[in-house]
């Protein structure tokens, strides 16, 4: 297990599906971890309460990663509460609904570029700044395995997590010799809320659980499995990984 002690996290979308995840397993590991959420303010205090059982101290921000104002009142609270960020997880998104190009809404491609895009670069640029002086700061994109197979129906989706993976592999590029890394990690379906989303727009399920027996090890990816791969990263364990994307899909599902 990485140890973590002493670093703090910030998680966007961190109280559900993956986020909760990767605020829990960044919990265990030693990190205190602030959470920020948009909608579902019980689920985002469920979480916060899980990480203080485990010993952390977990702060919530409410706020839309789409908007830059919103962005730049959380990080500079975060920091002010925490007294810095050391680990920035740009987790929070939304599914695109499933259409076509030639049917999808240019303002659902508006709002999906905006939370996964607009938002992955917004919260980077306002933690960057104070992460340079840390010694040691870590960048995670989680992306999707969209982002590779840009499959049909999914543009905006696919768009979104494409620009995002490119943010990564920049800051990378940019910020190493300060001591961040920048990574990314990206998996296929996943067992939550958006995974269901996606499966049911993409793949035409009413169930999730529907999809275990076609899935590699008999079992739909959780949000545990990605969290694993997040805490690998920012520990000790991925100190000379940066500018890379770990896929998460059991194989090629």
């Amino acid at each position: 297990m990485a140890d973590l002690s002493g670093r703090v996290a910030l998680v966007t979308g961190g109280g559900r599906g993956i986020g909760r995840g990767i605020s829990l397993a960044l919990a265990a590991a030693g990190a205190d971890v602030a959470i920020n959420y948009t909608r579902s303010p019980e689920a985002a205090e469920e979480t916060a309460a899980e990480v203080r059982k485990l010993g952390r101290r977990a702060e919530l921000y409410r706020a839309n990663v789409a908007e830059f104002a919103e962005c730049e009142a959380m990080v500079a609270k975060s920091v002010a509460d925490f007294g810095s960020i050391g680990i920035l997880v740009n987790n929070a998104g939304i599914a695109s609904r499933g259409n076509s190009v030639v049917d999808t809404d240019p303002a659902e491609l508006e709002r999906v570029l905006s939370i996964h895009a607009y938002g992955a670069f917004y919260c980077s640029k306002l933690v960057i700044p104070q992460m340079r002086g840390l010694g040691r700061g870590d960048i995670v994109m989680i992306s999707s395995g969209a982002a590779q197979s840009f499959g049909a129906r999914g543009a905006p989706y696919n768009m979104g997590k494409a620009a995002m993976e490119s943010i990564a592999y920049t800051i990378a590029k940019e910020e190493r010799q300060h001591g961040i890394r920048a990574n990314v990690v990206a998996p296929g379906l996943v067992e939550s809320e958006m995974g269901f989303r996606l499966a049911r727009a993409t793949r035409g399920v009413k169930d999730i659980r529907e999809m275990d027996e076609r899935s590699p090890f008999g079992f739909v990816c959780q949000p545990q499995d990605i969290a694993n791969a997040v805490v690998f990263l920012v520990g000790e364990t991925g100190r000379y990984v940066t500018n890379q994307r770990i896929t998460i899909n059991g194989g090629g599902f």
